[in-house]
């Protein structure tokens, strides 16, 4: 394990999706990934430009670099977990080709797959995520190492400067909102959120 990984500390993941909704200032737009990660977003606040992944794992960073490129005036952040990410290593090199410059990823890393039974992740071993990004042509990859530190790195334009990704290891607690199962709604609120269709408004949040 090289020193970067090792001496990030350990946080948490609602904590964090909190401090992190606190700050969006421009409408910028989240997709999050299915489980754990998109609970914590909902539970930090609904927004219209929220967009919560069911089902799928992997998918949070194709859908967040389709966003950036469609509407290269937003900032798009992807919350995806390790788990998810080592499915999607495609899309992280396409990213890395493309250098989408209003993308940013976050990568909250338990080295588990935590909602189907905390079975070992490869980033529980040997594989770095972001020594994998950097590897992948996304140089402004790094371990986030405390809370400060978090807020420092996400305290910047996400419509400009990427694309970046930021690994987080976390804890193993889970997700504090509640889930939610309509798809169709959630595809439609986000596409009001983005201004590019109407919807009926999300009031089960």
């Amino acid at each position: 394990m090289n020193n970067e990984r090792a001496s990030a500390n350990t946080l948490n993941r609602t904590t964090l999706t909190r401090r992190l909704v606190q700050r969006l200032r421009r409408e910028e737009a989240v997709v999050a990934g299915l489980g754990n990660t998109n609970f914590d977003l909902i539970a930090a606040g609904h927004r219209p430009q929220n967009f919560y992944m069911l089902g799928s794992m992997g998918l949070a960073c194709p859908i967040a670099l389709g966003v950036a490129l469609a509407q290269p005036q937003r900032g798009v952040i992807a919350l995806e977990g390790d788990g998810s990410i080592l499915m999607a290593l495609g899309c992280l090199a396409t990213i890395g080709n493309v250098q989408p410059r209003n993308l940013t990823i976050i990568i909250w890393d338990n080295g588990m797959y935590q909602i189907t039974g905390k079975q070992a992740a490869a980033t529980s071993g040997a594989t770095d995520i972001v020594a994998v990004a950097r590897g992948l042509g996304i140089v402004a990859s790094e371990w986030v190492h405390g809370e400060t530190d978090f807020d420092t790195l996400i305290d910047c334009r996400f419509e400009d400067g990427g694309p970046r990704l930021l690994a987080v290891k976390i804890d193993d607690q889970p997700g504090k909102g509640p889930p939610m199962r309509d798809p169709v709604l959630i595809r439609e609120n986000f596409m009001r959120g983005l201004g590019t269709g109407r919807s009926r408004e999300l009031d089960s949040i």
